[in-house]
């Protein structure tokens, strides 16, 4: 059985974590700019290069994760209970 407090922080924190790499691969390479378009998209509220903009997807980035976590593992140990117990 999965434990739901680990598994909702780890992904919140792992979608924290990928929002930042996505930052730092926007601002190393300006000319492609697919992550800019990306992240406005997947983040509404997100602006390119403001403080504002920076913590909007910060904090969505990691409820977005922590919601995944949220969903999921209830899910899981369902089936488990229900299929893997025998």
């Amino acid at each position: 059985m999965m434990n739901l407090k680990v598994v909702t922080w780890s992904l919140g924190l792992g979608a924290t974590v990928l929002y930042l790499l996505c930052i730092a691969f926007g601002l190393t390479n300006p000319a492609q700019g697919h992550m800019v378009q990306f992240l406005a998209i997947a983040l509404p509220g997100f602006e390119w290069l403001t403080l504002k903009g920076f913590a909007i997807g910060l904090v969505k980035s990691f409820l977005y994760g922590a919601l995944l976590g949220l969903a999921y593992v209830p899910i899981y140990n369902g089936l488990w209970l229900r299929y893997d117990r025998r």
